[in-house]
């Protein structure tokens, strides 16, 4: 019989896109792991590379400054490091998990699969709402996460339409990301109000928070001010799906 201790495997966080959702992924995952002690919580390596070349910027064609390379050697850097499997608290990020994928062989965890996952749960429905699946959900997110299709393919795979906001609503959601959150102003998802309100007329059963600058706005928004919206939020599925890849329990109240 071995007398070797079990090692937990270690999370490697490929941060900085942007840099406060990264801190509040970590935080999450936290929050969300039911420890007594410093020791039964997720072992995790954050590389905060802040200066990953601006992702929505490439997608849309208004920079050559291809992030994939940078992401791929960030990859490369925590498997080297130790990592046993890697996160990336950014929706549009995952426009490059390819070349992720093709840099090392640790796997991603692919916060999409998980957002997309969280929708399709039985309990998402039974629990927090009435009725059946969705056959449509909203998705608020950057122009480059909707320009690269992550979210509609994946949702379209599993017979699920995305709607996303007019023209003006989604100058009001970049607006929220780029002069909000990532310019350090903060703000709250009361600015989207409006938008919301649109994309459930459309037929949106949930809100899908597919940008992790939105996940910052959505923690300074008090709840009673978007009655009856059903928010999934991608940081947090990412959070929780860590925390139980990492081998830990999740709270029992959350």
């Amino acid at each position: 019989m071995s007398n070797h201790a079990v090692v937990p495997p270690v999370v490697g966080v490929l941060g900085g896109a942007g840099p406060l959702a990264t801190v509040l992924f970590t935080e999450r995952v936290v929050r969300l792991t039911d420890a007594a002690r410093d020791q039964d919580h997720v072992d995790m390596m954050v590389l905060q590379h802040a200066t990953v070349p601006d992702r929505t910027a490439f997608v849309l064609g208004r920079s050559p400054d291809d992030p994939g390379p940078v992401l791929a050697a960030d990859a490369r850097r925590l498997a080297g490091a130790g990592a046993d499997f890697l996160v990336l608290p950014s929706s549009t990020a995952h426009a490059f998990a390819g070349a992720i994928a093709a840099a090392t062989p640790v796997p991603l965890l692919s916060a999409v699969d998980v957002t997309v996952s969280a929708v399709l749960a039985r309990e998402t429905w039974t629990g927090r709402l009435s009725g059946p699946r969705p056959e449509a959900v909203g998705l608020l997110a950057t122009e480059g996460t909707i320009a690269s299709g992550v979210y509609a393919d994946a949702f379209g795979a599993r017979g699920i339409k995305t709607l996303v906001p007019d023209v003006a609503g989604q100058a009001a959601v970049t607006s929220l990301v780029y002069d909000g959150v990532k310019a350090g102003r903060g703000g709250d998802l009361t600015a989207l109000v409006g938008v919301i309100a649109d994309l459930r007329r459309r037929g949106a059963a949930a809100l899908v928070l597919g940008c992790t600058e939105l996940s910052v706005a959505a923690e300074a928004t008090p709840a009673h001010l978007l009655p009856g919206v059903v928010l999934v939020d991608s940081l947090d599925e990412l959070a929780r799906a860590t925390v139980l890849r990492a081998g830990r329990r999740l709270r029992a109240d959350e």
